[in-house]
């Protein structure tokens, strides 16, 4: 028992498929497109000769969802049916993760950033608006430099994407990608604030199993090593930024404190910011209502009509 919630095996999946952050968490290879929330269905696209798995929702101006470091589609399970209700929602597994190709590659932000591109080109998007969480922050700002007329609106949750300071070790990072329960423990006690996701033994064990089929250890390293090396950052490169940008963030996020939400409003003119309280480093995921409500509301706020 975790405070009255019952550990069935319906339980652990639904905790499954709104975790995210690393390799571990693959629920949603579990699911078929009826099992997805919002009706969507499940698709695959050919981008550069690999193939990646994205699902697709409702009608309308574009969406596009982009999951974080080890994470897949299913971490917007939550964000995906309200969000169908007015606009076409694109959420990609990105390029070595989920259930999309995972080749031995030297990953970096500009990999996603040229399979972001594929994918518009594949799917005859002219513009979009981009939502990020975390790794996937980084790379929507950084699709929206390199594309800016492909890019309607920015909104960063938890956003990654500054140098690492000089003075930590990079080898720190590499706690990321967990190889034992312990690890994966400490893991979503930093990206978690509410204590039930990283409690359980029974959830660590099912997690720990997961992770050891996964698939994805290697992209999740390689992003690592990209980011120890200060590859593709955002540094002194965010006022080239103009698109109308809202940032969310986790008022007890572990792993990104709020300082760098402030660090992105104050770079990028006229950014919005929205703190959520009692919540980590996935608010879509502890604060899904609160998230949901500020993101449709900052969507809505102008849109034009998108392909």
């Amino acid at each position: 028992m975790i405070k009255g919630y019952r550990l069935s095996i319906k339980w652990i999946q639904f905790v499954l498929v709104f975790l995210s952050a690393y390799p571990a968490l693959l629920a949603a290879q579990a699911q078929t497109p009826s099992q997805f929330p919002g009706g969507a269905a499940e698709k695959i696209v050919t981008i550069y000769g690999l193939k990646i798995h994205y699902f697709e929702a409702g009608n309308g101006p574009a969406v596009i969802l982009l999951h974080g470091l080890g994470g897949e589609s299913s971490n917007w399970a939550a964000t995906i049916s309200p969000l169908s209700q007015k606009y076409r929602v694109i959420v990609p597994d990105q390029i070595g993760f989920g259930r999309s190709d995972k080749p031995f590659i030297n990953y970096r932000v500009g990999t996603l950033v040229d399979f972001l591109y594929g994918l518009y080109k594949e799917l005859k998007i002219e513009r979009a608006s981009l939502v990020g969480n975390s790794l996937g922050g980084w790379t929507a700002a950084s699709f929206a430099l390199a594309y800016p007329e492909k890019a309607e609106k920015l909104v960063l949750v938890d956003a990654a994407g500054f140098a690492i300071p000089e003075n930590v070790d990079p080898h720190q990072l590499y706690a990321l990608n967990p190889s034992t329960r312990e690890g994966i423990r400490q893991s979503l006690a930093l990206i978690f604030y509410n204590k039930m996701f990283y409690t359980s033994d029974v959830v660590i064990d099912f997690l720990f199993t997961q992770k050891m089929i996964a698939g994805d250890g290697y992209s999740t390293q390689r992003f690592l090593e990209s980011i120890a090396r200060r590859e593709d950052v955002l540094d002194n490169r965010l006022g080239s930024i103009k698109q109308p940008t809202l940032i969310i963030w986790g008022r007890e996020d572990g792993l990104l404190p709020l300082a760098y939400a402030e660090r992105f409003k104050k770079e990028i003119s006229g950014a919005e910011l929205v703190i959520l309280d009692q919540c980590g480093h996935v608010p879509q995921v502890e604060k899904a209502a609160e998230f949901n409500a500020a993101l449709l509301k900052f969507l809505a706020e102008g849109t034009s009509s998108l392909k």
